[in-house]
């Protein structure tokens, strides 16, 4: 770069007879002119920089955008997971409730059939012994009652 913007207001041409010198003004206007170039190609170029940083800017967004969305659906989807989970759980222990409820009411059930068996075979068991005692009373009775003949009738055969 041939000139800043200090140097352009300080330049001062010399005069000649016709106005300012030819070449002098012709050379600051060739450099002036070779800045311009320079900065119109580097301005160009830092433009197609910006679009390109631009573009990647909002493909990066782009992506942001559809990480943040897939966050959420994963968040979603987690959150039903568990929900899921949860309910699932809760039924499981709930028909384990319910199975345990009815084993334990048929084994009470199975309980008092087997107190009613119990009760039923001591009756029968109780009736057997009186009818066995009856038996055996009645068997000595008529063992007495022939002790009882038999004395009597040695005695009169006497």
């Amino acid at each position: 770069m041939n000139f800043v913007p200090n140097d352009l207001q300080n330049i001062a041409f010399k005069k000649s007879v016709m106005g300012y010198n030819i070449l002098q003004v012709e050379d600051v206007l060739l450099k002036v002119v070779e800045d311009l170039s320079e900065m119109i190609k580097e301005n160009s170029k830092l433009k197609e920089k910006l679009e390109d940083t631009q573009d990647k800017v909002k493909y990066y967004k782009t992506i942001e955008n559809n990480l943040h969305n897939s966050l959420i659906i994963a968040q979603q989807t987690s959150e039903e997971i568990i929900s899921n989970a949860r309910e699932s759980a809760e039924n499981i222990v709930k028909e384990a409730e319910l199975k345990a409820q009815q084993i334990v009411d048929e084994a009470h059930k199975e309980v008092l059939g087997v107190k009613f068996e119990y009760e039923r075979i001591r009756r029968e068991l109780n009736a057997y012994r009186a009818k066995i005692e009856s038996t055996i009373k009645s068997q000595l009775r008529l063992l007495d009652d022939l002790e009882y003949d038999d004395k009597q009738t040695d005695t009169e055969a006497v």
